[in-house]
Order: C-alpha cells, then sequence, then structure tokens
C-alpha cells in the first residue's frame, strides 16, 4: 500500500485515484475528531467534505513538510472552529455522542446516570472557548501530543498547554456535582 505522502503527490498531479484512496484512508478519524468537535454528526460530515475538496484543491501545493494526515487534521480543525465560532453558544445536548457503559454497571440506574453525565459533559463543553475545546478534544479524546495539537491548530505549544490548563479547569468546576 502506497504511503500517504505518494498518493498526496500522485493526487496533486491530478489522480483521482490516488485522492480517493487517501480519502478512504483517513475519512473515518476526520469524521470522528470533527464529531467529538462540533457534536453534532452533520455539521462534521459537512466539516469534513469541505477539508477534501480543499485538501484537493491544495493539493499540487503540498509539499510533505508535514504528514498528510496532520495536514488534514489541521485543515479540518480549521474547518471545525469556524463552524464552532459562528453558531456560538449553542450547542445541542442530544448531539453528543453517548459513552456506552461498561458491562458490570449496566443496571438501569447507572445508564441514567452515564446519560446524565454524558448530557452535562456536552453543556459543559459549551462553556469553553472554541480553542479550548479544540485543544481538550485532540488532547483528551484523541490522544494527540501537545507538538501535534500546536501543530494541527497552528500556536505553540505553550499555548496549548495553557489552552488545555484552562479548558479543564472549566470543565472541572462546570462537573463539580459530578465528583
Amino acid at each position: 500500500m502506497p504511503a500517504d505522502e505518494l498518493l498526496a503527490v500522485r493526487a496533486g498531479e491530478g489522480d483521482e485515484d490516488a485522492f480517493s484512496a487517501l480519502v478512504q484512508r483517513h475519512a473515518a478519524p476526520l469524521l470522528q475528531l470533527a464529531e467529538r468537535l462540533l457534536g453534532n454528526r452533520a455539521e462534521a460530515e459537512d466539516a469534513v467534505q469541505d477539508g477534501f475538496v480543499s485538501a484537493w484543491r491544495r493539493l499540487p501545493e503540498f509539499r510533505g513538510e508535514a504528514r498528510f494526515n496532520t495536514w488534514m487534521y489541521r485543515i479540518v480543525t480549521n474547518r471545525c472552529l469556524n463552524v464552532l465560532r459562528a453558531r456560538r453558544p449553542v450547542v445541542p445536548l442530544d448531539g453528543a455522542p453517548e459513552l456506552p457503559a461498561p458491562d458490570h454497571q449496566t443496571s438501569p440506574e447507572r445508564v441514567t446516570e452515564s446519560r446524565a453525565a454524558t448530557q452535562a459533559l456536552a453543556q459543559a463543553m459549551t462553556l469553553l472557548s472554541p480553542e479550548q475545546r479544540a485543544c481538550w478534544v485532540l488532547r483528551e479524546l484523541n490522544g494527540q501530543t501537545y507538538e501535534e495539537i500546536a501543530e494541527l491548530v497552528g500556536i505553540s505549544p505553550q499555548a496549548v498547554r495553557g489552552r488545555i490548563f484552562r479548558a479543564r479547569r472549566g470543565l472541572t468546576e462546570a462537573m463539580g456535582a459530578w465528583r
């Protein structure tokens, strides 16, 4: 299977099959990221689609200074931040993905409690700035390093640390009743 960078070069030269392979390879994780950032499947799908359209147009400029998936994460993250800035502060609570309950905690009380906690977290996340939310999601839910987040969001690792710190503090305060 060709490396992403080789496929990106081919796609930049107009090879639609190479671009299709990149889309198939990266669409699912990018959609998961966008859905976590936006809390809405339809908006996430639009952000990822817009990201791929933008990438297709800009592929001739892709020089491989960053890995292709890092480049795509940045494009999609920026699309999501634009959507969050445009719609803030309204976020539907039912748009947050529901976390599955562990097998040993499947009682109706535990399931109800888990749903309520998920809704409380979704509500608490609306209190974060779009930038804090993006950094927190990339770190806590996607497991990105501070350096990777800095590259994706276009800020310094120090600024990423500050945003994640403020996001954690805000979420801790908002979720105080759940501790």
